[in-house]
C-alpha cells in the first residue's frame, strides 16, 4: 500500500496510560522520499521530535525523543501499521517501547484529521 503522508495532521485517538502523548494533541507529518519527520508539544511534553522509514506496505518504523514537563528527556521505539478509512482517511494503530525510563511498552491510535 503506496501512503503519502507529507503535510498530514494526525490526531491521537487513545494512548496506553504509561505514554506521554495527550490526546489534544497534533501531528504534522512531513514527508521526502521514504522518510517521515514531525515535531510536537502539549500536554506532558514540552518538546518532541520522531522520524521515521516508510516501509513497502506503507508502515512507518520510528523513533522518538521528547523533553516532558519533568525536565526529563525520553526517547522510544514505534512500529505504526495504517488502515485506510472508508473515508480516505488513515488511521495508525501504534505499538510503541521507552527505550529510556522504565522501558515499558504501549499502544495508540492516531487518526488523520
Amino acid at each position: 500500500m503506496k501512503i503519502n503522508y507529507d503535510n498530514k495532521v494526525f490526531n491521537p485517538v487513545s494512548n496506553s496510560e504509561n505514554g506521554e502523548v495527550d490526546l489534544s494533541m497534533q501531528f504534522v507529518y512531513k514527508q521526502t522520499g521514504n522518510i517521515v519527520t514531525s515535531t510536537y508539544s502539549g500536554g506532558r511534553i514540552v518538546s518532541g521530535q520522531l522520524i521515521a522509514l516508510v516501509n513497502e506496505d506503507g508502515g512507518l518504523d520510528m523513533r522518538y525523543h521528547q523533553i516532558n514537563t519533568k525536565g526529563e528527556m525520553m526517547t522510544g521505539i514505534c512500529i505504526s501499521t495504517p488502515e485506510l478509512l472508508p473515508n480516505g482517511k488513515i488511521r495508525l494503530y501504534e505499538k510503541w517501547r521507552w527505550t529510556s525510563g522504565d522501558l515499558s511498552e504501549g499502544e495508540s491510535v492516531l487518526e488523520e484529521q
